[in-house]
């Protein structure tokens, strides 16, 4: 098949680097792929880095002049496909079909999102033949019982372990940490701010009583100045490094004792994924999104949402059974292999292209 993965938003935590993994294993399993992304983005690089055919379009560009520009991208691959997230993707990708009369999208739904139909969803799902592809069954009888109409079809997030086994942990001297102490590593995403400021409230219960403990937050956004100043007002700046995207999280998380995600979504379910296949136990606040990924008890821990002193407590455990933590991260290995892996993604990307494809064909 010839298909097209459309992602204007660099969101390389979370949409976009879900949209360059099918990509890469689509690649390899010989289908024709082109990745359609911003030009001078993160996405665009490692698109590149990852050998996938890329298409670079304007950072500022409209919705109806990346639909001139993507009807001449269908036209010259063949695209018989295309996915996006966003109602704002889809829209310029149905204009652009319309335009090239080829094509068929497939509009998929983030981990743990919801769907609703906008009006531009619904104008853009008559311009051009449509479905959504959830990344649960769960999700998608969900949406259907809510009232969503159009075909759906499911592809779980996986990632390969193999691939794991080659990242070199970041050693305390490039990080500028003391040698000694536990370090976890929380993995952050800016929609979920409310849940980052759970976790500096329970470090700074748990600091006092652990002066070697420290904090690396990594991810878009947790350099921010708010959150520099909400640790200094709880008094633990001294424990905290705020990473933001200046380091690569794979190999911080490598170098970890521990992960907490404070993230949601695609970010949230990669940031799971991620700790698991390094062997690394993780913590998150308790939602269907995180039990999904983490066995609790298990490859790690779940908490209550904003009991900052519980949590404390939970993670002082955590840090005192050190056969614990190595248990937990061999069986959170384990289930990644087992339960997320790549294959069934692929699978899932190919079954609702190759659908999308057969409505076009035969409307």
């Amino acid at each position: 098949m010839r298909v097209l993965f459309y992602d204007s938003s660099d969101d390389r935590a979370g949409s976009a680097r879900a949209f360059l993994s099918a990509a890469r294993v689509l690649a390899s399993r010989d289908h024709k792929v082109t990745l359609a992304c911003t030009a001078n983005s993160e996405i665009e690089a490692l698109a590149a880095a990852a050998g996938v055919t890329v298409v670079s379009l304007p950072a500022d560009g409209s919705t109806a002049g990346d639909a001139w520009r993507l009807r001449e991208v269908l036209k010259d691959h063949f695209v018989e496909a295309v996915f996006v997230h966003s109602d704002r993707d889809q829209l310029a990708v149905s204009g652009a079909m319309r335009l090239a009369e080829r094509g068929a999208v497939v509009r998929r739904v983030g981990a743990g999102a919801g769907f609703e139909a906008s009006r531009s969803a619904r104008f853009a799902s008559m311009v051009a033949s449509a479905r959504v592809l959830f990344t649960s069954q769960a999700e998608a009888d969900a949406a259907v019982k809510n009232g969503l109409t159009l075909p759906t079809a499911v592809a779980p997030l996986g990632v390969d372990v193999a691939r794991y086994d080659r990242i070199e942990p970041l050693t305390r001297e490039s990080l500028r940490l003391p040698r000694s102490g536990a370090l976890i590593t929380v993995v952050y995403e800016p929609t979920a701010r409310k849940r980052l400021f759970t976790v500096l409230r329970a470090m700074a219960v748990l600091a006092p009583r652990h002066p070697e403990l420290q904090i690396a937050l990594v991810g878009r956004g947790s350099d921010d100045e708010e959150i520099k100043l909400h640790a200094a007002a709880l008094g633990i700046t001294g424990v905290i490094t705020h990473l933001g995207l200046t380091v690569d999280p794979l190999p911080l998380i490598a170098a970890s004792d521990l992960v907490w995600v404070a993230a949601n979504c695609d970010a949230a379910a990669f940031g799971y994924l991620d700790a698991m296949a390094l062997r690394k136990p993780v913590i998150a606040e308790r939602s269907p999104l995180a039990a999904h990924y983490v066995a609790d008890g298990i490859t790690g821990c779940l908490i209550p949402a904003a009991d900052s002193a519980e949590t404390a407590a939970l993670v002082a455990s955590f840090l005192a059974r050190e056969e614990q933590r190595q248990a937990m991260g061999n069986a959170a290995r384990a289930r990644v292999a087992r339960e997320f892996g790549e294959g069934a993604m692929a699978e899932g990307f190919e079954q609702a292209a190759a659908e999308g494809r057969a409505a076009w064909v035969s409307a």
